[in-house]
Order: C-alpha cells, then sequence, then structure tokens
C-alpha cells in the first residue's frame, strides 16, 4: 500500500502532465486534504510537514499555471527531505517521531542570518475551507520584544517562487515587513448591497445571488470570447459578461450562489455587469462585498494574487507587530494601535476605521521625521562657536550709512542674527523673504560683524551670473576704495566658474593667507584646492539649489562656522516646520518703503495683441520685457501649447521684427544661459524670451513687464517667483497671464496672482492646491517617499511636532527600555529616507 507520501508524488506527477489544470484529483488537489491529513496525523508525521502540505494544497486552486507549477516543485522538494531523513516513516511504518532538526521550509531559508523563526512558522496556512481537524494558529509572541522574522524573504510564503519574488521587486518589495507598509493607491467600496430589482445605472456595489446559466461564445470572428451569465436574486435578473475569460465557465456552473462586485452599466436598455470581480457565497470575500483595496501593480502580478498575499501576511502578522509609539503618545493622541492601523489599512471595516487607521500611519511618519529633525538640532546646537560681539552702536551705524530705511522685517531679522552671532553656538537659521524683500542687505550686515571681528565670509550662489550679482550688491554696501567703508576692494573676491586661471591662484592664495576676507562664488568655493585662513561664516542663496553634501562640504572649510541660508521662495508654516525644523526660521514678510506693486491682470488668449501692445510702449521708453512660455519645443501631442523655441522665432518675425530678441532654456549649457543673461542684464537685448529656468534670482532693474504664456500650466508659487523677476527698479511693472485656454481664464491660481502680491499668502493656497512639490528642492527626494503623510496636514503636523518635542526632551538617544522598539523603527525609518537635513 503506498504511503502519504508516494500518494503525493503521484498526484503530483499527474497534475505536472495535465499542465497544472488542478484535475488529477476529482474536484482539485485541494479536495485530497482531509484524507491525507488524518492518514498523516496517524502515522505520526511531523507537525510542521502536514502544516505546510495542508496550507499549500488548500491554496492551490487560486494560483495561476506557473505559480501552481512553483508550488508543487517545492513540496516535491520538502518530501524527498522528508524520505530521506526518515526512510522508515515515509515507508509507512508508524512509529514516534523525534526528528534531529526542524523540517525544511519550501523555500530556501535567507542567505544572510535574519532573526527569523523558522520559515514555516512566517505565515500562516492560507485561509482554509472549513475543516473540523484544523488545528489553532500558534500564539502569538508576547509583545514585549519586536516581531521576529519581518525581515525574511517574500518567497517563504506559499505560492511565491523566485521568478515571481523578482516581479514584486520591481514594486519595491523584498520582505514581510515591506509587504505590511506596502499601502493600496485606492479602495473600491463594495461594502454596499442592493437587490437586483433596485440597481441603477452607474451603481458601484455588490450583489449576491444564483447563476441561472452561463456560456461562453466566441466573439470578433473566432478572435476572442465572451463568457456570459445571467444572475438572479429572486428580484431580477443581471446579465454578467467577462471578456476573454473562459476559464470562469469552468469555475461556475448552474446553481452556483456567488457575490459580484463592480459598475452597473445598461445594454440594449438592460443592466448588466462588465468584468466585475466574483468569488464564491460561502469563501473568505477578499474582492467583493467589502472595502475592497487595490494596490499598485507591474508586469506577471495581477490585482487579484496581490491582495490574497497581502491579506495572508496582514492576517497573520498585524496581531503579533509590537507597537512602537509609547501609550502615552497614542491616549493623548487618540490613535489606533499598530495592529488595528495596519490591518484596517489594507482591510477596513468601515470608510471611519480606514480614515483612524491611515491617520496613525501619517501621524507615525510626522513624529519620526521630527525625531530626526530634533535629534539633528541637537546635534548642532551641541557645537561651540567664536562669539560675535560688534561694539556698542557699532551696528546702527553700519544702518545709517545705507542709502534706504529697513523695514520694521528687516531689523527683526538682523536682530535674530546678532543673537545667533553673540549666542555661542554656531548659527543654523535659514533666512526666507518674499522676492525683492532685502534678504541680501541683512546677510550683508551679519556678514560685516563677523568681518569686523578679523574672520572671513564665504557667501555661495547657484550660478555664476547669481554670485555676480551679489557680488556687485557686497561690494556696494561694504567696500570703498576711499577706506571709508568695512573693506577696500581688493579684500572681495568673486569665484567662479570662468574666473581665469591666475585670479583664481591669486584668490586661493588670498583666503589661505586671510588677506581676502569675503569671497562669493558658486559651487568652485568648495572644491578642495580652497582653504581659509579663518572662515567663520557661510551664507548660501537659494539653498534649495544645494544639496546636503555641498553645503556640509562649506561648512567643513571652517570650524564650526555660523550657517546662513536663504530662500526667495515663501515656504508655508506646516513645511516650514516639517522641512527645516533643523533650522531656526527668519521670516521677512514685509517690502521695502517705496516699492511699487506690481499690476497683475489675466488676459485672454484672444486679448494676446494687448499684451504686445504694452511690451512695445515699455520699451520705447526703454525699458524690457521678459516672456515665459511652459515647454521648451512643441511636441507631437502639444497641440495648445505654446514652446519657446518656436515663440521666440515667431515673435522676432512677426511682432517684434525691428527688436532684439534673446533666448534661454534649460537645453541650452550652463555657459550659454550666463551668457544671454549677462546680455540681457547688460541691456542688449530688449525682450528674453523663456522656460521657466529664469525663476529664480536674477536682478534686471529695468525690466518692467512680465508676460507668462501657458499661464494655467504653473503652480501659484512659480508664477509669484516669475512676477518676482520685475518690479525690482523704480518704475510701475507689470505682469500678465495669458492661459492655454479661454476656459483656463478662471483658473483658480490665476485668479489668487490677480488677488494677492503677498507670496506667504500664495504659498499657503499653492500647498492646498499642489501639493508640496515646488517647496521641496534639494529635500524633495526624501520626503515624496512618505507613502500617509500628507505635508499639507497642519493640524497633524503640529501634533506630531509636540509629541515628538516632549519624547525629546524625556528621551532625546532613546535609550530608556519603554523606547527600545521606537529606536529601532526610528533607526529603519532614517536609513530609508533620504531626507536632507541641513
Amino acid at each position: 500500500m503506498p504511503s502519504p507520501i508516494e500518494k503525493l508524488q503521484k498526484f503530483f506527477k499527474l497534475e505536472a502532465e495535465r499542465g497544472y489544470d488542478n484535475r488529477a484529483v476529482v474536484g482539485g488537489l485541494d479536495k485530497i486534504v482531509p484524507a491525507w491529513d488524518a492518514e498523516a496525523q496517524t502515522l505520526n508525521y511531523p507537525e510542521a510537514l502536514i502544516q505546510t502540505v495542508r496550507s499549500r494544497l488548500q491554496n492551490y486552486p487560486n494560483l495561476e499555471s506557473e505559480e501552481r507549477s512553483q508550488a508543487l516543485a517545492d513540496l516535491l522538494t520538502l518530501l524527498k527531505e522528508f524520505q530521506s531523513e526518515h526512510p522508515q516513516l515515509a515507508a509507512n511504518q508508524a512509529q514516534p517521531v523525534t526528528p534531529r532538526k526542524p523540517i525544511p521550509p519550501a523555500r530556501p531559508k535567507p542567505a544572510r542570518p535574519v532573526d527569523s523563526a523558522p520559515a514555516d512558522d512566517l505565515l500562516p496556512p492560507a485561509p482554509p475551507a472549513s475543516d473540523p481537524r484544523q488545528r489553532p494558529a500558534r500564539p502569538a509572541p508576547p509583545k514585549t520584544e519586536p516581531v521576529q522574522g519581518l525581515d525574511a524573504p517574500l518567497t517563504v510564503i506559499s505560492g511565491i517562487g523566485t521568478r515571481y519574488a523578482q516581479s514584486l521587486r520591481s514594486l519595491g518589495l523584498e520582505t514581510l515587513n515591506d509587504l505590511l507598509y506596502f499601502f493600496p493607491r485606492r479602495y473600491d467600496d463594495y461594502s454596499q448591497l442592493k437587490p437586483i430589482n433596485r440597481l441603477e445605472y452607474g451603481d458601484e456595489l455588490t450583489v449576491l445571488g444564483t447563476i441561472q446559466s452561463i456560456i461562453v461564445r466566441p466573439i470578433r470572428g473566432g478572435q476572442s470570447q465572451l463568457t456570459e451569465a445571467v444572475i438572479t436574486d429572486g428580484t431580477g435578473f443581471l446579465r454578467v459578461t467577462w471578456f476573454n475569460s473562459p476559464y470562469i465557465a469552468n469555475k461556475l456552473k448552474t446553481g452556483d450562489q456567488i457575490v459580484l462586485s463592480g459598475k452597473v452599466d445598461m445594454y440594449l436598455g438592460r443592466k448588466v455587469m462588465n468584468n466585475p470581480d466574483w468569488e464564491s457565497l460561502e469563501q473568505e470575500h477578499l474582492h467583493t462585498n467589502r472595502i475592497v483595496p487595490v494596490y499598485p501593480l507591474t508586469a506577471q502580478v495581477t490585482q487579484k494574487n496581490l491582495r490574497r498575499i497581502l491579506h495572508q501576511t496582514v492576517t497573520f502578522w498585524a496581531p503579533r507587530l509590537t507597537d512602537h509609539l509609547p501609550a502615552s503618545v497614542r491616549e493623548e493622541t487618540r490613535l489606533p494601535d499598530l495592529s488595528t492601523a495596519i490591518r484596517n489599512a489594507h482591510f477596513p471595516d468601515s470608510m471611519d476605521s480606514l480614515t483612524a487607521a491611515r491617520r496613525r500611519l501619517a501621524f507615525d511618519e510626522i513624529f519620526l521625521l521630527q525625531l530626526g529633525v530634533q535629534r539633528q538640532k541637537q546635534s548642532w546646537q551641541s557645537l561651540t562657536a567664536q562669539v560675535f560681539e560688534p561694539p556698542a552702536g557699532w551696528v546702527d551705524e553700519q544702518i545709517h550709512r545705507l542709502p534706504y530705511e529697513l523695514t520694521h522685517a528687516q531689523r527683526k531679522a538682523l536682530a535674530e542674527l546678532e543673537n545667533d552671532l553673540r549666542s555661542g553656538r554656531p548659527m543654523n537659521r535659514l533666512l526666507q523673504g518674499d522676492v525683492g524683500s532685502g534678504k541680501t542687505v541683512v546677510a550683508a550686515l551679519a556678514a560685516a560683524i563677523v568681518i569686523q571681528a578679523g574672520a572671513q565670509v564665504a557667501f555661495m550662489a547657484p550660478t555664476s551670473i547669481l554670485a555676480e550679482q551679489h557680488y556687485r550688491s557686497l561690494s556696494r554696501l561694504l567696500a570703498a576704495e576711499d577706506g571709508s567703508n568695512l573693506l577696500h576692494p581688493a579684500e572681495i573676491a568673486l569665484l567662479v566658474g570662468d574666473t581665469s586661471e591666475a585670479e583664481k591662484a591669486a584668490i586661493r592664495a588670498g583666503l589661505a593667507e586671510g588677506s581676502i576676507r569675503l569671497v562669493i562664488g558658486t559651487h568652485a568655493l568648495i572644491e578642495d584646492p580652497i582653504t581659509f585662513h579663518r572662515l567663520q561664516m557661510a551664507v548660501i542663496d537659494e539653498q534649495h539649489r544645494f544639496g546636503v553634501a555641498q553645503r556640509a562640504a562649506l561648512r567643513a572649510k571652517g570650524e564650526n562656522p555660523h550657517l546662513l541660508v536663504m530662500t526667495a521662495t515663501p515656504i508655508p508654516r506646516s513645511l516650514a516646520l516639517t522641512l527645516y525644523g533643523d533650522l531656526d526660521l527668519a521670516v521677512m514678510d514685509e517690502m521695502p518703503v517705496g516699492r511699487l506693486p506690481i499690476e497683475t491682470h489675466v488676459l485672454h488668449p484672444l486679448e494676446r495683441e494687448r499684451a504686445y501692445h504694452l511690451i512695445r510702449s515699455q520699451i520705447e521708453q526703454g525699458r524690457q520685457a521678459f516672456v515665459i512660455y511652459p515647454l521648451v519645443e512643441k511636441g507631437e501631442r502639444e497641440d495648445d501649447s505654446k514652446a519657446a523655441v518656436e515663440e521666440h522665432q515667431r515673435l522676432q518675425r512677426e511682432v517684434f521684427p525691428h527688436l532684439k530678441l534673446g533666448l534661454l532654456h534649460g537645453r541650452m549649457r550652463p555657459e550659454e544661459k550666463e551668457q544671454v543673461m549677462a546680455r540681457f542684464r547688460d541691456g542688449d537685448y530688449h525682450i528674453l524670451v523663456s522656460t521657466s529656468v529664469v525663476e529664480v534670482g536674477v536682478d534686471v532693474p529695468n525690466a518692467t513687464v512680465m508676460l507668462i504664456e501657458g499661464a494655467n500650466r504653473f503652480g501659484l508659487a512659480q508664477l509669484h517667483q516669475f512676477r518676482g523677476r520685475v518690479g525690482r527698479g523704480p518704475d510701475q511693472s507689470y505682469c500678465l497671464l495669458i492661459p492655454e485656454s479661454e476656459n483656463a481664464v478662471e483658473n483658480e491660481r490665476l485668479v489668487a496672482m490677480e488677488q494677492s502680491n503677498d507670496g506667504f499668502v500664495l504659498a499657503e493656497r499653492d500647498l492646498e492646491q499642489r501639493g508640496p512639490g515646488d517647496f521641496l528642492g534639494s529635500r524633495q527626494s526624501g520626503f515624496m517617499e512618505l507613502k500617509m503623510a500628507s505635508l499639507t496636514d497642519v493640524h497633524l503636523i503640529e501634533v506630531a511636532r509636540e509629541q515628538a518635542q516632549k519624547l525629546f526632551a524625556l528621551d532625546p538617544q532613546l535609550e530608556l527600555p519603554e523606547h527600545a522598539n521606537l529606536s529601532r523603527v526610528f533607526d529603519r525609518f532614517w536609513a530609508a529616507t533620504k531626507g536632507e537635513l541641513s
């Protein structure tokens, strides 16, 4: 008589010969489980072996052909290993077994050691049909330590072979932990049930019924097949179709009770459902009759199979998770525990439970982010720096020498910088102000305090033209040939890519010996040959253009120098608290006295000639103009969009034939862009036609018109930056916005631009409308990886920040025993998040 092992081997061989159609046994391989299970137990087979065979055969009908092949191959390997280790038992000779080692899992163990249980403990059996002999699940481990095994590879899961695991890897899924935090991209609410006679066109819901008939017929001349079924629930009939899915007719038969979820359509006056999800009424419903998660997919991965894998993983692991969030934090914030949140984020019982789950997981991300920011800030503040305390009245003297009055915002920001310089800790401050608010003069006065004490200051800008602009401004403010100012012109240097080698050598020598006390430059400042005699302050303009490594390299040129970073992009408070919480903030939200507000108007596309007329009249008065386009060149599908290259030619040929027009776009080499901007600044061009590369920083006081084509394509923050390129001189300036179509004239962003010149007001609106992308700059790579948190949720950010500050004050290094798990999660989060701290 063949043993249970030999029976399985026989069935598996026959199944392979049939092409894995699940008909080697009448009713399917899963039907042999009860009898095989009982026989194996009678012979005292190891429980681990019985569990593995049971779970994989019960799950077999749910697998695709390739997955079935892999599952049986794995089981055959397992059975052969068992036969070699227990030949007598495998040959049907019953006796007690004390195996020398646990039965190996059906998947290879990880190549590297992991803190995991044996593979057969990593996941439960797939959800079985009801079986009275089913053993209870193993008890969950005590929750005093983090759950073991979450770093195990996905191949420990039944039905996931090496090839399928490679497909999942393209979704970023490699471990069980990755699965738990792989959240749906949306949810389909099929929790609502209706009888068939009450269905309405457009309903997305669930129907319960009995199959009255089901057929497969050819369509399109036999090239495709259509499976048609008629479902009834006693109140009416519903026609259901599945395209190119003939296997459904093999799985369903007349009289079967099923659950359908989908959208109700109409065909020839009758209600139909096309390609709905379906499940048997008796089985647990994953795809119907509930709020159904919809996950991102990739090639070779189906929604149903991925959902099944997620359900299997979440069902087993969620209850076993250790909550890293301290109980006191959960109680104060009224957030659900982690197990509940993970379960309801994937398979929610209701929309309310889904909302609560997503809020908890979003809180976790912001909370961990804030802990990292607090730790970075503490690290910086623990350092010591040179104290700079100018003589009494010295700063006021420098202010009185200026040709204009400082605004209240400028004086307040300067006072904050003075406090930083006298604190004995390195300044680490972000100075943010609207375009034209006068940040440069505040930075210059702070630099002057350092320079008057005999130290050096470095000022770094992202482009040569901006560096030259700052060089002229700082020379005007701080240097004089007759010695009447703080510096002699020879003590200020400009170092950019175009600087000659002889000049570079002289500048390097001057910086090393200390004769050059203020240097303005681009990234050339951080190159290795450059050393400073006594660098005590670094100023970085348009800081979002620089990465952490570049800022750190400049800081490394001195010994804990004071750091001031500046941005002309107003940042909403919620983002500032999150992205720049490691920096002290100084905000300048007031424009200089006498600055004329820029007149902003939205024009219909048919009113374009009015804009051209204004440009001509301004140029006749000796002014200049910008014309901005959203594209460099017109693509095949860009029917309504104007592009800079083609429009530059048209404007020069047809509209402004007697004027000189320059062209600037992102595909030009850096030196070409610098040259074009310099020629426009120097008056060689009357009009500069450009893409968005002109957005930041360039100062052309003679430019009075900013015409933005395709304005509806830009965000508010970007539109406001464009507008800030004009209005820098004494003359009235204009910003004209022309959308791509008449329908876009009422665009919310364009209306907001007409209503307000305040960059901070516009930044808040832009964050609400478009999200945080435009504000992130060099920090974008990490913060865009947040899976649940929205950087527009000001309330949640402030709650998480408050809780993080409290916890950090109590245990900054997370060294208390009750914070051990939080410490591990924190380290994992910051290892995965590439968010940039200053």
